[in-house]
C-alpha cells in the first residue's frame, strides 16, 4: 500500500509552489499521468472518468449520496493561481475516482473502494472572468426572478462547483475532505448541500426514485447515451472551452411536508397529476404512458388539472427540456415538538443538465412559478448556476482550454 502515497505532502507542494512564485501545477502531473502512475483499476472502481470526453457525473443510474459544494475565490486569487487549483483538483478528483489515495493523504486506505465515487467540477461566472474576461457565456449567470422564489444567499452563488457523489457516505466523506483541503488555501466555502437518492440494490435498475413527498419523480428524464440526451445536454455552439461540456443548475427547493401530511390522496394526485402509487398520469396506467390532457370526467372537469405539477412541467417545444438529478435532503430541527410541529428541515436539491438554462430550463420555471398547485407546498429557497467544461485533456486538467483563450 506504501506506493499509493508516496511522494510530498500536498501542504509542501503548496508552499513550495508559493515560495518559489509559480502554482502548484508545475509540480503535479495530470490526472491522466497519475492514473498510469498508479496502477490497474481496482475493485468497485467505475469507468475510466472522461473517456468519452465528458466528465463522470452524468450516468444513468446516479450514486446514492451526493454532496454539492460551492466555493468562493479569494479576491486575491488570480489566473495563474486559478490554473494551480484546477490542476490540484484534477489530480486528485483522478486518483480518487480510481481508488487511490491523492499526494499527501494522511488515511490513504480510505481512497482504496471508490464505490462509484464521482465528482464534477464546475465553473461559476466569478471564476471564468478571472481567467477571461470574455469567456463566460451569457447563461453563466444567476437565473431570472421567478414570482415564487425565497432565494437564500447562504443556498446561492459561488465561483467553483465541487459536486461530488458515491455509492458510499464513508468514501465520500473522504474524498469531500480532500477535496476541501484543496480549495481552503484558495478561498472559503460558501455553501456544502448533502443529499440522498435510494441506497444502490434497493430498486431494479432503471427505476424512477420518489421524493419526499412520495412522488415518482423524473418519469420523462432523457437517458444518457441516447441522442435525445446528447442534443439536449451537450453544448455544441458557443465559447470553444465549453464544446462537449454542459451547464449545471441548482435549485433548492424547500418541501412543507407538515400541511402536505393534511392533504388527502385525490388531492395530493390532483396537485401532482399523477397516481402517487405507480407514477402512472391520472389519464392512464403505466408509469410512462403519454397524458392525456384533453380527457374530461363525465361532469366535463379535465381529468389532469391544467394547473397541476405535470401540465404546467409540460412543454409543447421540445427544446424546453433538460435532464435532472435530483437528491433528497431532510435534516433535523432542533427542539420539535407539539402536535402539528415542524420535525425536520426537507426538500429537493434539484440539479439540471442542459446547454442553455436561460433557452431550456427557465421557461419552465417560469411556467411554473406562475401556475402550478405544487407551488403550496414547496419554494425554492437556493439558486446557483454553473458551466461545465468537458473532461480533462490527456495529461491536462479541467478548464485547461478555457485558459488557452483567455
Amino acid at each position: 500500500m506504501a506506493g499509493r502515497h508516496e511522494g510530498p505532502r500536498r501542504r509542501d507542494v503548496l508552499v513550495g509552489a508559493a515560495g518559489v512564485g509559480v502554482g502548484a501545477a508545475v509540480v503535479l502531473a495530470g490526472g491522466a499521468a497519475v492514473r498510469q502512475q498508479a496502477g490497474p483499476e481496482p475493485f468497485g472502481a467505475e469507468r475510466t472518468p472522461g473517456e468519452d470526453g465528458h466528465q463522470p457525473g452524468l450516468r444513468t443510474d446516479p450514486p446514492a449520496h451526493a454532496v454539492h459544494i460551492a466555493v468562493d475565490l479569494d479576491e486575491r486569487v488570480d489566473r495563474e493561481r486559478i490554473r494551480s487549483l484546477l490542476r490540484i483538483l484534477t489530480d486528485d478528483a483522478s486518483r480518487l475516482m480510481a481508488g487511490y489515495a491523492p499526494i499527501g493523504d494522511q488515511e490513504p486506505q480510505m481512497a482504496e473502494v471508490p464505490a462509484g465515487l464521482a465528482i464534477t467540477i464546475g465553473f461559476g461566472r466569478g471564476l471564468v472572468r478571472r481567467v477571461d474576461e470574455d469567456g463566460a457565456p451569457d447563461w453563466l449567470a444567476p437565473l431570472p426572478a421567478f414570482s415564487v422564489d425565497r432565494l437564500e444567499e447562504r443556498w446561492s452563488g459561488g465561483d467553483l462547483l465541487l459536486l461530488v457523489a458515491c455509492d458510499d457516505p464513508l468514501t465520500l466523506a473522504h474524498a469531500q475532505r480532500m477535496l476541501l483541503k484543496d480549495v481552503r488555501a484558495f478561498g472559503r466555502i460558501r455553501w456544502q448541500q448533502p443529499g440522498f437518492r435510494n441506497a444502490r440494490g434497493s430498486l431494479a435498475p432503471g427505476t424512477t426514485q420518489r421524493n419526499l413527498f412520495g412522488q415518482i419523480d423524473g418519469t420523462a428524464n432523457p437517458l444518457p447515451g441516447t441522442e435525445e440526451f446528447d442534443e439536449l445536454v451537450w453544448i455544441s455552439e458557443g465559447p470553444a472551452w465549453l464544446l462537449g461540456g454542459t451547464s449545471f443548475v441548482l435549485r433548492r427547493i424547500r418541501m412543507d411536508l407538515e400541511t402536505w401530511d393534511e392533504v388527502d390522496l385525490p388531492g395530493r394526485e390532483a396537485a401532482v397529476g399523477r397516481r402517487l402509487d405507480t407514477g402512472a398520469p391520472l389519464t392512464g396506467a403505466q408509469e410512462r404512458d403519454e397524458p392525456d390532457f384533453e380527457a374530461v370526467t363525465a361532469q366535463g372537469f379535465t381529468v389532469i388539472n391544467p394547473v397541476s405539477h405535470l401540465r404546467r412541467a409540460r412543454s409543447e417545444d421540445p427544446r424546453e427540456r433538460f435532464h435532472r438529478v435530483a437528491y433528497n435532503y431532510d435534516h433535523p430541527v432542533a427542539d420539535a415538538g407539539g402536535a402539528g410541529a415542524e420535525v425536520s428541515d426537507s426538500g429537493l436539491l434539484f440539479g439540471a443538465y442542459q446547454a442553455d438554462p436561460v433557452a431550456q430550463f427557465a421557461p419552465v420555471q417560469q411556467r411554473l412559478a406562475e401556475a402550478d398547485l405544487l407551488n403550496e407546498w414547496t419554494a425554492p429557497v437556493g439558486s446557483a448556476v454553473f458551466a461545465i467544461p468537458p473532461a480533462a485533456p490527456p495529461g491536462g486538467f479541467v478548464g485547461e482550454q478555457l485558459f488557452a483563450e483567455g
